[in-house]
């Protein structure tokens, strides 16, 4: 075999090997033996909720092995039609059979990405948060850049975006943001977006044409399932109904419903202005539960080192991700040092890369300063 299709070859075997180890295969089937069994049961169905969510597990373990068998057999297929159309050199069938094996490798770099998503809380939606920082109309208008982005991104997904509120900028864009995206592993992705995004580039509210640095931060929280139990004492909060600033219109319902719940022992305050004000409170408090749990699973696991404190600070030394618009084409990631000069696909919603770097670097336990020296 020519040693490019070996290269190919070897670099699928590689994800697969990864992908087998993310999965624990030999336990795999040991564990969907024992969901089946459980399915079996007659009183199965006696809590329909956790029936369901038992169901979706079992549902996503027959998928990853049945992909995991599908790239073995396929691998092995091409492997065996590629070395025997250069024996019988069959030029056609050689260059089909290489077109196949390339495509099956961005199939396996794809499934090994997904494999990254292990942690307690991957599966789950996600709020998303947006913050313009100091700087006025730019910190705006670059965090309504960030949400368009992140929105797009969703959408080449499927998953579903939720508006639930928004504060609009006073000239143009948006002070603050917040969704709920729905879908498979929506936290599992996101949560490595969280932080301070830099922007650069030449303003367009300067008459002058000069080059500006905005600066916005992004916060990530998972929908926690209703079983686990978050305690919040009904003392601690201050619950305040106002009039939504949104612009209106396709995504802004400017009513009076607006709920903003305050938990005072943290500072965190989340906020609901789509529905009436019931749905606003229970949306809210959702929103809050997830904030502190997010919190409480930082502290635990020292991933976050005081996250709350330091997200009012979006500026200097606290980015994870650098866009440069002018002088020159670049977005970079300063944790993983991934770049990429196709700023309009970032901007676009082409952030998988990104995303699969910074979730591979937790995964190996590695530190930016690590990372950095290796790169």
């Amino acid at each position: 075999m020519r040693a490019e299709l070996q290269s190919i070859s070897e670099k699928i075997l590689k994800s697969i090997k990864l992908l087998e180890q993310r999965m624990d295969i030999s336990s795999a089937n040991h564990r969907l033996e024992e969901f089946n069994a459980l399915s079996e049961s007659p009183s199965f169905w006696d809590n329909p909720q956790k029936a369901q969510k038992l169901m979706q597990e079992r549902q996503f373990l027959v998928d990853q092995l049945e992909i995991h068998k599908s790239l073995k057999l396929e691998l092995e297929e091409n492997i065996e039609l590629i070395e025997l159309a250069e024996l019988e050199n069959e030029t056609i069938v050689l260059e089909e059979a290489e077109a196949d094996l390339k495509k099956l490798l961005i199939v396996a770099e794809s499934k090994e990405k997904e494999a990254l998503l292990d942690g307690e809380m991957d599966s789950n939606d996600a709020f998303l948060e947006i913050n313009a920082g100091a700087g006025g109309t730019e910190s705006c208008d670059w965090a309504a850049m960030l949400a368009r982005m992140y929105v797009r991104w969703a959408e080449k997904r499927d998953y579903k975006v939720e508006l639930i509120s928004e504060n609009s900028g006073d000239e143009a864009g948006i002070k603050s943001v917040s969704y709920k995206i729905q879908g498979r592993n929506a936290y599992g992705w996101l949560k490595s977006e969280s932080g301070v995004h830099r922007l650069v580039r030449i303003s367009p509210f300067d008459s002058n044409s000069k080059r500006h640095t905005s600066f916005s931060s992004v916060w990530v929280y998972p929908d926690i399932d209703d079983d686990i139990e978050i305690e919040i004492n009904s003392a601690d909060l201050r619950i305040d109904t106002y009039r939504s600033s949104g612009a209106g219109g396709q995504h802004v319902n400017t009513t009076d419903s607006a709920v903003r719940i305050t938990h005072q022992p943290t500072g965190i305050v989340v906020t609901s202005s789509e529905k009436s004000q019931h749905q606003n409170r229970d949306i809210a408090m959702k929103a809050l539960k997830s904030r502190l749990y997010q919190l409480e699973l930082n502290k635990r696991t020292a991933a976050i080192s005081d996250a709350h404190e330091s997200k009012g600070d979006a500026g200097w030394g606290n980015q994870i991700r650098s866009y440069v618009l002018h002088p020159y084409q670049m977005v970079k990631d300063l944790r993983s040092n991934i770049e990429t000069s196709d700023t309009q696909g970032v901007l676009n919603g082409d952030l998988d890369n990104f995303m699969a770097s910074a979730l591979a670097l937790n995964v190996a336990g590695k530190s930016r300063s690590e990372a950095n020296k290796e790169n």
